[in-house]
């Protein structure tokens, strides 16, 4: 058991560090929101291709019913990466980072409503401290501007869409590899990016070789996290590797501070310290899950 815990501390930093250079990516972007993610979908389903083609054989697995919820799944995963994307135009990396660690509460209340799933006190006062940061986030970027609040309140939305990606998605996850359903569900979601630029007359090809550069490294790199955490579950639990993205906005705001010379307001800090804490304990909490009659 021991020599299964040798491997873990140095993968889990690096896929910290790939997915906090993600922000960073898209504030160096001066592309549209849309296009970054629609690219970012592209370049991610033809990495993973090598991979697809080895389990190509599980493409017959999926019937009418799976083909239709990976469409759904694959619409609000675009809808994810547009408005995060277009939410970090608009506020710090710090705010919109951090209010994407507010996921789990929203996948709570999301199994509450579909699923009438229930959690224990302890968890509820977790989620409402999660809240109360994120409104100090909000009010401190009010602060700065109000198109920062409203780059925080796309950042949350963002979150809903994601937690709608994964609702919907997790039932055929189930029938088929990862990859299959990685890359059916990136392709889709590359699909109505593509539809959505088109219908807007968004510029597809005009960008220059900097543009390309970011559009390929924002691919490859959370790829390369994702990949790890995958791996990551051959060694530790599911929780421990939730836990492990919440060093996400610690790292993407240190990046920021460093790299794009961004400040961070009292509030701010406070507030993120409020939301990375309690979904920290939040997350910890769901090893002894207790019902709440």
């Amino acid at each position: 058991m021991e020599q299964k815990k040798k491997p873990i501390a140095l993968p889990i930093i690096i896929a910290i560090i790939c997915i906090s250079f993600s922000a960073i990516f898209v504030k160096w972007s001066h592309a549209p929101a849309t296009i970054i993610s629609m690219y970012r979908m592209v370049f991610a389903s033809i990495l993973i291709l090598p991979f697809v083609w080895i389990y190509r054989k599980e493409f017959k697995k999926l019937v009418m019913r799976d083909w239709l919820l990976l469409c759904f799944s694959g619409l609000f995963l675009a809808l994810h990466f547009g408005l995060w994307f277009g939410s970090l135009k608009l506020t710090t990396v710090a705010s919109s980072t951090i209010i994407l660690t507010l996921q789990p509460v929203v996948a709570l209340i999301g199994g509450f409503i579909l699923y009438k799933e229930r959690t224990s006190k302890t968890s509820l006062l977790f989620i409402s401290i999660a809240i109360i940061g994120a409104v100090m986030i909000g009010w401190g970027d009010l602060a700065i501007s109000k198109q920062a609040i409203i780059g925080d309140i796309l950042s949350f939305l963002s979150v809903v869409a994601v937690v709608g990606y994964l609702l919907i998605g997790q039932s055929i996850v189930r029938n088929v590899s990862h990859w299959i359903y990685s890359f059916s569900v990136f392709s889709f979601a590359a699909l109505f990016l593509i539809i959505y630029n088109v219908l807007t007359s968004v510029p597809l090809f005009h960008y220059n070789t900097r543009e390309w550069g970011i559009f390929l490294l924002l691919a490859i790199f959370p790829t390369v996290a994702h990949v790890i955490f995958n791996w990551l579950l051959n060694y530790i639990n599911t929780t421990t590797v939730s836990m492990s993205v919440l060093g996400e906005p610690v790292g993407a705001s240190i990046l920021a501070v460093i790299l794009l010379g961004e400040k961070l307001t009292a509030w701010q800090l406070i507030g993120g310290v409020f939301v990375i804490i309690s979904v920290f304990l939040y997350l910890l909490r769901q090893r002894q899950p207790v019902t709440l009659q």
